[in-house]
């Protein structure tokens, strides 16, 4: 056994403050449950922010906090990074990602899973990357000047990488109050 791994009973012997007996048990609470489609595409729908997880290079999972933009039509998720982070060569080299998503709550997520792949570095003010990069911005956030934009696009050598969504799940814990 390890010095993280304690058995319930032996915290009524080592407890700094005296033996204080076993363990109580916490109250039984309702079982979580699997989203259903429509409750996905809602938190899809709804967030903006999730993790994305993709795969390094020796197997083990890279994770980022991303901005995303959600295609219901298309089933796909796009975010905007720089060609030089991670990601865009994770991506390149194994197209497994998935991206998860809070519910809204600590008590419910909703995951996207699919293959990704990245577009090429904007180059061209205005290129077929810089429009779908301004095309991921909410309307309400849309810059006045798109000629600026397109520039720092192309400054920042923006791509897009995009999840192809081949499986959605979740699960939600419907605790009263919560």
């Amino acid at each position: 056994m390890n010095a993280v791994e304690t058995p319930q009973n032996e915290a009524a012997t080592t407890d700094p403050a005296g033996p204080v007996g076993p363990a109580e048990e916490a109250p039984a609470g309702p079982p979580p449950r699997p989203l259903t489609e429509d409750e996905v595409l809602e938190i899809l729908a709804r967030e903006s922010i999730g993790t994305l997880a993709t795969i390094k290079r020796d197997g083990r999972p890279h994770l980022s906090n991303m901005l995303f933009a959600w295609d219901p039509a298309a089933r796909v998720i796009r975010f905007s990074t720089t060609a030089d982070r991670a990601k865009p060569h994770h991506v390149r080299r194994n197209a497994n990602a998935a991206l998860h998503v809070s519910g809204g709550n600590v008590w419910s997520f909703a995951v996207a899973e699919g293959d990704a792949e990245v577009t090429e570095p904007s180059t061209v003010p205005g290129d077929a990357t810089g429009r779908e990069l301004l095309a991921m911005v909410p309307a309400e956030f849309r810059p006045a000047d798109e000629e600026t934009f397109f520039a720092g696009a192309v400054a920042e050598r923006r791509v897009v990488i995009r999840l192809a969504v081949t499986r959605l799940y979740g699960t939600a814990l419907d605790i009263p109050g919560a």
